[in-house]
């Protein structure tokens, strides 16, 4: 490791190899995003830094200092005492905080004087983020890829992750972004934030090889809260694609499993449609409505798919995709995983040269 004192955001790829990244800031700055493979150890919590600012606002910045000052010396020998008590002598850690300022500089220095060969991000936090905007819009554009499209139950992030299970390089989109792309795509957990989405796709990214195609599911430019960068978008657009027909009965029952939350509570789907209104009518909405009533799941699945997202998802998909007619056409009998298995090795055959 670098025997400086402070490095720049363009030289801590040894770092990120490493994980031995310490991050600084506050809890709620780390939850927003961080750098890859850091580990929290905040030098004020949440409650400290809106006290500290509370005094620099209604008293002085001089008194915030001390305030602070006290607060940070504490929290870093506790660190010391019990999170760093077992690192070896020569540990080299690099610290940041929000700009590569007092919180990281403080750190950096009482680890030094201790032995290690700690090291200050320049610009802290800030100059990362810099460095993941500015890259995201060229890193995109390094690959080559193969977009799974078909319609909904088609199992196309079941595949995506089969081929991943049979060697190929994938990005899968919906699971950076928590959410599966659709009016009912929320999870459990929340969406991460913009730039924690933005990290974690500029991470991934960095780790293919640009030789090789990238498989990709189809998707619009948001995934729920969260926006794909416009050169990914473009250059997904001017690739292959992969059409990925599968029966509907089939594909109701893919669903089933993929919504048993809905299948338990089909009340709670048509609830989630009734912002569909405007555009379905109320005809269609009240039908939906009496599907769920009577608990005929399928049904409901069915006309949701066929009435609604598969006209829906084809027109945005001729528009999106120069290369869908000469897609590849892969047909699933049923969305099984021998059928994904044999699907995958199919569509590596035809675009991957690494076989």
């Amino acid at each position: 490791m670098s025997a400086s004192t402070k490095i720049s955001v363009d030289h801590i790829d040894e770092y990120l190899a490493s994980g031995d990244i310490i991050d600084v800031r506050s809890p709620g700055e780390f939850a927003e995003d961080f750098i890859p493979g850091a580990v929290n150890h905040p030098v004020l919590d949440n409650d400290e830094r809106a006290a500290v600012g509370t005094v620099n606002k209604q008293q002085s910045p001089f008194e915030a200092k001390r305030m602070g000052a006290a607060l940070v010396i504490k929290n870093i020998g506790d660190m010391i005492a019990t999170h760093f008590s077992t690192k070896p002598k020569d540990w080299s850690p690099l610290i940041y905080c929000w700009r590569g300022g007092k919180r990281s500089g403080v750190t950096a220095y009482l680890l030094r004087e201790i032995g290690y060969n700690a090291v200050q991000l320049d610009g802290g936090y800030k100059a990362f983020r810099g460095r993941v905007n500015a890259e995201l819009e060229t890193l995109p554009t390094k690959f080559r890829y193969v977009t799974l499209c078909g319609c909904t139950g088609t199992g196309k992030t079941a595949l995506l992750w089969a081929l991943s299970i049979a060697g190929a390089q994938i990005i899968d989109l919906e699971g950076l972004a928590n959410h599966r792309g659709s009016l009912l795509g929320a999870t459990d957990t929340p969406q991460p934030s913009q730039k924690r989405f933005d990290t974690l796709l500029w991470n991934a990214l960095r780790a293919l090889d640009p030789a090789r195609p990238v498989f990709v599911e189809s998707e619009s430019k948001k995934i729920g809260l969260v926006q794909m960068p416009e050169s990914m978008r473009v250059a997904m657009k001017s690739g292959d694609c992969a059409w990925i027909d599968v029966p509907l009965e089939a594909r109701v029952a893919h669903i089933r499993r993929e919504y048993a939350n809905f299948v338990a509570d089909p009340h709670a789907l048509v609830d989630k449609l009734e912002p569909l209104k405007p555009l379905r009518g109320a005809k269609l909405l009240g039908e939906w409505r009496a599907q769920a009533e009577a608990k005929d799941i399928d049904a409901l699945f069915a006309s949701l798919m066929v009435d609604h997202y598969d006209p829906l998802y084809t027109a945005a998909i001729k528009s999106n995709y120069a290369n869908l007619g000469a897609a590849e056409t892969v047909r699933l009998e049923h969305v099984s995983a021998t059928a994904l298995d044999q699907a995958a090795r199919v569509l590596r055959k035809r675009f991957d040269i690494a076989l």
